[in-house]
């Protein structure tokens, strides 16, 4: 699903990625553990192609966005991945169904299959009862559960999250560990996530280490 190959970033003089190589499999969960600071959010930020890496390659479910256009490259994203955020980032204005239909209309599906989508999943996650509820009417579980909806809803290849679990208590963090688990088998999904909750990872399928730049061996 995802081979990098030696990539590398730096902000000014100070090198953040120094040589990454990773080979996600397809319906994997995999976690990118590491301390603060040791390159973790820059390389998730690589491999959802909102960033583009100073050198090395990338390939994503066959393809190669660095060769994109900024244009071919936002559908690509659109289309094929999906991001779960530490915070939400729902849109306060809009309701639950709303902020997940949201991406589907970006991506011109038709209406009808994208509030079908919609309503799919939100019911699949236990929120069949709160689409029409703002953002600031639901729980830290429900908003980060509308979140996971709103990034399945163009049916991607891969889901990256960053510390999904960091503003959720230890309830909620098993639940989401579990609604993970469940994606993936219901919909094949794979998702990368970067964590600092070491009992979080150790459920994934892989864990990747990354320290001062370099994944461990």
């Amino acid at each position: 699903m995802i081979i990098t190959k030696n990539i590398s970033k730096s902000f000014g003089s100070l090198k953040v990625l120094k040589g990454v190589d990773l080979n996600i499999e397809q319906g994997k969960i995999v976690s990118i553990v590491g301390t603060s600071g040791a390159g973790k959010t820059t390389l998730l930020q690589i491999l959802g192609t909102l960033s583009r890496p100073d050198g090395g390659s990338i390939n994503i479910d066959g393809k190669d966005p660095l060769k994109m256009g900024e244009r071919e490259l936002a559908a690509f994203r659109n289309e094929r991945i999906g991001f779960v955020f530490q915070f939400h980032h729902l849109l306060p204005e809009f309701s639950a169904f709303e902020n997940v239909c949201l991406p589907g209309y970006i991506g011109r599906k038709s209406k009808s299959e994208v509030e079908a989508r919609a309503k799919e999943l939100l019911q699949f996650l236990g929120l069949e009862e709160r689409l029409n509820h703002k953002p600031n009417e639901l729980s830290g579980g429900e908003k980060q559960r509308v979140a996971v909806a709103r990034a399945l809803i163009n049916n991607p290849s891969v889901i990256f999250a960053d510390e999904p679990t960091g503003n959720l208590d230890s309830k909620n963090q098993n639940e989401l560990h579990d609604l993970f688990f469940s994606l993936r088998n219901e919909y094949g999904v794979t998702l990368v996530i970067v964590t600092h909750d070491r009992d979080f990872a150790q459920m994934s399928d892989v864990i990747f280490e990354i320290k001062d730049g370099v994944i461990l061996k």
